[in-house]
């Protein structure tokens, strides 16, 4: 009998942990609210897969890498952006308790989902026409028009999202724009190559697309990321736009403040002139010497010691997250970054500003000794996707920005 019961009490320990099936949950972190559902699937081989999906942020799904579960534990690891989860399963199979570490830890419970609980994965979705424009060879990108009446406003992605990151957003900008979204290479359903990650090259991408679609002098927005393409427009070739929206996207790859540096784009400036030393290199010279000598590295010098600074006061678990690598578009965009620190054109900027991030009031104020006729915009405690979080806010701000450009 007490063969049977044991068993028995092994068939439920195992049917426990069945946790194939969605799991869905919100992960807060100030005013930020993210919706996250995760897809867990079991091979025949018994090997855990799975899917994570921010719905709130985008409409493609995000590869976890490994996921394991042992002693009711279940842990996944993303490394594609530098991210993880630790939860604890119930009895039930039905709730994990745990955190999400991507740099400082946030609590996330996941429920699994059922028929009636589910949430709609396309619930912004928005009626739209496709296209894929080849902006290289073998390069062809994703173009979304959303149509709408009035000057053209393309709207340009931040890191990992693709261009459906703004369906909600865009309802509300088609009666009085004709909206385009983009989602760059590396990303969604774009072509995925293994170069062509630099600003300078995603720039010449958003410019290839604007001339394929005949636009004249269109307006540029972006967010987070997407601020480094709209930087390099604007440097290189602002009367190609009529002004450029900086959606919580002036940080230093968008904009460098000599004033403070910043270790990534110090970084990346090093690297490259540095590989300008190798034999037969045709920039091989003492200006390029001298140069690196007596402003890169000192420059890089004070960046990493500042850096140095910033590591040293952080707890262990924030540190073991940001030793999880990103990988694949997400790295080479992080290593093509580049140094801007005059832009041309209107620029209007939002700063999702908050006392848990210094750095956007440091940039904020960057951007204003800069560029003093800039429109910057301060959103206290906003969300990092401050056209979801403040999106009142943000349609008054951009609405007047564009009522002031010449047309």
């Amino acid at each position: 009998m007490k063969k049977y019961i044991l068993a028995f009490l092994a068939l439920i320990t195992l049917t426990a942990q069945d946790i194939t099936g969605a799991w869905q949950g919100t992960l807060e972190s100030g005013a930020n609210k993210l919706r996250v559902i995760v897809d867990i699937t079991k091979a025949p081989t018994g090997q855990w897969t799975a899917n994570m999906l921010s719905i709130d942020q985008a409409s493609d799904a995000i590869p976890v890498a490994s996921v394991t579960l042992e002693n009711n534990v279940v842990k996944l690891t993303i490394p594609a952006i530098g991210g993880g989860y630790e939860g604890t399963l119930n009895p039930a199979a039905t709730q994990l308790t745990g955190h999400w570490t991507q740099g400082i830890p946030l609590p996330l419970n996941l429920t699994r989902s059922t028929p009636a609980t589910a949430w709609d994965r396309n619930k912004h979705a928005t009626p739209h026409t496709i296209q894929f424009i080849e902006v290289a060879k073998d390069v062809k990108l994703e173009v979304l028009d959303w149509g709408g009446t009035g000057r053209p406003l393309v709207l340009l992605t931040g890191l990992g999202n693709n261009a459906h990151v703004f369906d909600k957003f865009v309802t509300k900008l088609t009666p009085n724009y004709h909206v385009y979204g983009i989602t760059r290479r590396g990303f969604g359903a774009s072509s995925k190559p293994e170069t062509g990650y630099t600003a300078t090259r995603l720039a010449d991408d958003v410019l290839t697309v604007i001339d394929a679609l005949k636009l004249t002098r269109p307006i540029l927005a972006g967010h987070s990321i997407a601020g480094q393409e709209l930087s390099s427009i604007g440097t290189r070739f602002p009367n190609r736009v009529a002004g450029l929206i900086y959606l919580d996207a002036v940080y230093p790859y968008a904009l460098y403040d000599p004033a403070r540096g910043d270790l990534f784009v110090d970084l990346a400036e090093l690297r490259n002139k540095l590989a300008q030393l190798a034999p037969g290199n045709q920039s091989h010279s003492k200006d390029l010497v001298r140069e690196i000598r007596e402003t890169t590295l000192p420059n890089f010098e004070r960046s990493l010691k500042a850096h140095q600074r910033l590591l040293e006061a952080m707890p262990d678990t924030q540190l073991k997250a940001m030793a999880a690598p990103f990988d694949g578009p997400r790295a080479a965009i992080m290593n093509g970054v580049e140094k801007h620190t005059k832009i041309g054109g209107p620029i209007l900027a939002i700063f999702a500003t908050s006392d848990k991030n210094p750095v956007a009031e440091a940039q904020a104020k960057a951007l204003e000794t800069a560029i003093p006729t800039a429109k910057v915009v301060r959103l206290p405690n906003a969300n990092h996707y401050v056209f979801n979080s403040n999106e009142a806010d943000v349609l008054r701000e951009m609405n007047a920005f564009i009522a002031t450009l010449p047309k």
